[in-house]
């Protein structure tokens, strides 16, 4: 079936290197698992449990930077697939050996309008990193700033959008050939796969995070940002501080950079949280190649491609999740658990049997976030539940940067940081910043009421005055009570419309 897609002729070719990368490693079955192939009965003892999910992580690795992100989004999915599936799409890396600079330098040019030797006092032909989507190389500004130059590889946008055009096109049969694919909600699953491939391909999207992030941060100097040199930077090419720090791979090799593991770890934890619970947006990867530890204790972010979201409502439900766990109230968590699962057609007493079975395991004990949610998923994904993606990324992050720290300092406590996340979070809702906004937006519903108080005051009196109350069934004192709460309606609108712009004033 797959072979007979009908696709763009300029995606044909594409088509057939992904049909003999999944033939070469035996892929055969997983393809009839999903309704895209057929194999032969004989065929079936190919499907070894033991070796599918690493060689389909072989795979993903050869068919290129696509198809590597896919299942790094599938990994997070441990509500619906199994560990060995998951802990195997973990270790998806996306790697690719360096370009000579000759055959960047036409991308570099356009973009700068210059040689890179002419825009910059120093540039090295040399590249610092390389990775599928891009090439690292340093320069110097006219100020002696350091930078470095991130690079887009030539043609990369045209070959993922062709992927995803492909595996859009592969989803929507995969949804309507199986039922085991349809709970996987292939098509959402590839809108969210568009949607982080399109950003990460644009470095300006990069550029952007970084700046919120740094206005997230301008209160706390130990959290670091590389600043953004912008009248260098485009879709193609991105021109940012060059940092130089150790990674928080170890808690020895901290101290002999002179810095604290302790100090470090509640730090990295209170950023991580804040950024999450507080800021509503986050590094979506915070592992130790994506952080690194400065002299004073310090720690800076990098690798701002990929950024998750947090609504009000997740964060409260967030919240509530944790707070469940802590008084051991499998109500509030079976509200929570029906929350994430809405649409899922699951039963009440189904979720509400979910949330006991997790109160009995971890609640009211200390909050060990890696163990509550290595039984959370499989126990979502037993009972036909599904989390939220931008759920997962979230606890993905959360869970990651608890390792980094706990292998830096294994006495690192993150339920004590997330009950100062939870204060801070508190304080920050009640700061007149947060309340000026709110009451901004107050402001203009009630002057919209205010507006029509007039009309609506006579309006009312004019019902009064036809109301006929001799009427048979004519209830008096319904009219005149109705009437009058129409009137206090309007009343009290101008009196809040007032005393809010009073208060903004």
């Amino acid at each position: 079936m797959i072979k007979t897609l009908l696709v763009a002729g300029r995606d044909r070719q594409r088509l057939s290197e992904i049909v003999q990368i999944a033939s070469r490693f035996g892929l055969g079955v997983l393809l009839a698992r999903l309704g895209l192939e057929r194999v032969p009965n004989d065929a079936a003892g190919d499907d070894d449990a033991m070796t599918l999910p690493r060689r389909t992580r072989q795979a993903l690795e050869e068919l290129g930077p696509t198809f590597v992100k896919l299942g790094q989004i599938l990994a997070t999915r441990g509500d619906l697939l199994t560990p060995e599936w998951v802990a195997e799409l973990e270790q998806l890396h996306s790697s690719a050996p360096t370009l000579p600079f000759e055959t960047l330098r036409p991308a570099v040019e356009a973009a700068l309008g210059q040689a890179p030797e002419t825009a910059f006092a120093a540039f090295d032909p040399v590249p610092l990193a390389a990775a599928s989507m891009a090439q690292v190389h340093r320069a110097t500004l006219g100020d002696g700033t350091q930078v470095v130059l991130k690079i887009r590889r030539p043609d990369i946008r045209q070959r993922m959008e062709a992927d995803l055009r492909l595996i859009a096109e592969l989803a929507a049969l995969a949804e309507t050939s199986s039922a085991e694919a349809r709970r996987f909600r292939p098509r959402e699953l590839v809108r969210q796969l568009a949607q982080a491939v399109l950003e990460e391909l644009d470095f300006t999207s990069e550029g952007r995070n970084a700046d919120r992030l740094r206005a997230d941060f301008a209160q706390e100097p130990r959290v670091v940002i590389p600043e953004i040199h912008w009248q260098w930077t485009s879709e193609t090419l991105l021109v940012m501080d060059f940092i130089e720090g150790v990674p928080p791979r170890d808690a020895a090799t901290l101290r002999a950079a002179g810095l604290e593991p302790a100090v470090i770890a509640a730090l990295g934890a209170d950023a991580v949280l804040d950024m999450v619970m507080i800021n509503g947006r986050f590094h979506g990867d915070p592992h130790p190649g994506n952080l690194l530890c400065l002299p004073g204790n310090r720690i800076a972010l990098l690798d701002l491609g990929m950024i998750g979201h947090v609504s009000p409502r997740r964060r409260e439900e967030v919240i509530a999740f944790v707070q469940s766990l802590s008084s051991a109230d499998p109500e509030q968590l079976a509200d929570v658990f029906g929350a994430w699962s809405a649409g899922s057609g699951v039963a009440r007493d189904r979720v509400q049997a979910a949330a006991e079975r997790l109160i009995a395991r971890h609640g009211g004990g200390p909050i060990k976030l890696s163990a509550i949610v290595a039984d959370l998923l499989p126990l979502l994904r037993d009972e036909g539940m599904t989390m939220p993606p931008d759920l997962l990324l979230m606890f993905k992050a959360l869970m990651t940067i608890d390792g980094v720290l706990q292998a830096i300092e294994p006495d690192f406590d993150l339920a004590s940081a997330m009950q100062r996340a939870s204060l801070r979070m508190a304080r920050a809702r009640l700061s007149p910043d947060h309340w000026a906004s709110v009451l901004q937006a107050l402001a203009w519903e009630l002057s919209k009421i205010g507006g029509d108080a007039p009309r609506l005051v006579r309006a009312v009196i004019r019902r009064l005055d036809q109301e006929p109350v001799d009427a048979p069934h004519a209830d008096p004192s319904r009219a005149i009570v109705t009437g009058a709460r129409w009137i206090a309606g309007a009343i009290l609108a101008g009196a809040v419309m007032l005393a809010v712009a009073i208060v903004l004033r």
